[in-house]
């Protein structure tokens, strides 16, 4: 089917570039990416994906836009704070080019829906922000096989690459065969990000998109792609397939999906893992009003994050360094170790209980369940 003469207005400082031109236009009308998260990278990956005219782009995202998001994910703006994303990502879409055709999918991946959803897409576009969804994905594009076109930010730095093992590369697996421990590695939430980062790998993961549609250039299929902003530089990697990688090796073990949350040390719902080394934002609350009870709340959280909010009478030790300062504080003293969120903390602990410390625990859901349970006013990002 010829483009029609508004496609042609639209499109025609891409028809005038050779390695386009109308068969390449036609291509991209007819192609369907997938972008997992309308997020930081999302954002930038759907808003170029729709204006270069692929025909057919789906969202995958549960979560609601917060003001937090504002200062990077460009989909949303403030009227759509508590908006679906992906209901503020398709009308923003939309306006952009209403010949492109938004699928919705308001949803969290998991093994239970993945290879349906990821089964009706050409390419899948990893704009995640958590390693269970991250190796989730990939195991469902190489049984699928299907490009997965991966790009990861934090603080000043990002990458990207393309994983796509029936093409002849690797796949995510290959490069990280194991996530990190719970806690290693601090969300965007915990250690920040500067704005502009997931719109510059965003960018590049549209870019890699565009030319697997397309069959041109040269692909970032078996390099990693490191950009550090704060440098202003950027570095390559190369990434070689691992015969031995579980699930796109010579002899591969992982057939079909798994329980993502478990291989990555993600404890579930809110009441999981309440045990005896765990406490409530009440018991923090207790040891707090009360000096008496000799019990001292340690935040493990980072400087940034202590000066923006702080709790009065917590002491602070960043995790980073706790292992340094564990000396300063006494193994016989009881202990409640608190982070934004919990899993920080959670590592706090292991590593004093490791330490010969038997009288500390974890406050569950750290200082967002303060928030939600004691203390409203306490403000979070």
């Amino acid at each position: 089917m010829d483009l029609s003469n508004d496609e042609i207005r639209r499109y025609s400082r891409h028809l005038l570039l050779p390695e386009v031109g109308l068969a390449g236009q036609k291509k991209l009308r007819a192609a369907s990416v997938l972008c997992i998260g309308a997020g930081g990278l999302g954002s930038p990956v759907a808003m170029y994906l729709a204006a270069a005219g692929v025909g057919r782009l789906g969202l995958v995202d549960f979560d609601v836009v917060e003001f937090s998001n504002l200062q990077r994910q460009l989909l949303h703006g403030t009227p759509d704070v508590g908006r679906p994303k992906t209901e503020s990502a398709r009308a923003t879409l939309m306006r952009l080019n209403p010949e492109v055709e938004v699928v919705r999918h308001d949803l969290r991946l998991t093994r239970a829906n993945a290879l349906e959803v990821l089964r009706g897409y050409d390419i899948v576009v990893d704009g995640t922000d958590n390693f269970a969804t991250r190796y989730l994905a990939n195991d469902a594009c190489v049984l699928l096989r299907k490009p997965n076109v991966y790009g990861s930010i934090f603080r000043w730095e990002g990458q990207a690459s393309v994983f796509a093992p029936h093409l002849g590369g690797p796949c995510y697996r290959c490069l990280y065969p194991e996530p990190p421990p719970p806690g290693m590695v601090p969300s965007c939430a915990e250690g920040g990000v500067l704005g502009v980062l997931p719109g510059i790998v965003g960018c590049l993961q549209a870019t890699e998109v565009l030319k697997l549609i397309l069959g041109r250039g040269t692909t970032l299929l078996g390099r990693l792609l490191l950009f550090n902003a704060l440098e202003a530089r950027f570095k390559e990697l190369k990434v070689r397939r691992d015969p031995a990688c579980p699930v796109c090796g010579e002899n591969p073990t992982l057939t079909e999906l798994i329980d993502y949350d478990q291989f990555c040390g993600v404890r579930g719902g809110p009441n999981a893992g309440a045990n005896t080394h765990e406490a409530a934002v009440q018991e923090m609350k207790r040891a707090l009003d009360d000096p008496s009870l000799g019990v001292v709340v340690v935040d493990v959280r980072e400087p940034p994050e202590w000066d923006l909010a702080s709790v009065p009478g917590a002491r602070q030790i960043p995790l980073s360094v706790l292992a340094e300062r564990a000396g300063e504080l006494d193994p016989d003293r009881a202990y409640l170790v608190v982070c934004g969120t919990g899993t920080r903390s959670l590592r706090a602990v292991e590593l004093l209980q490791a330490r010969g410390f038997k009288l500390v625990k974890n406050v569950r859901g750290g200082l967002a369940a303060w928030a939600a349970e004691v203390d409203p006013a306490f403000p979070l990002w």
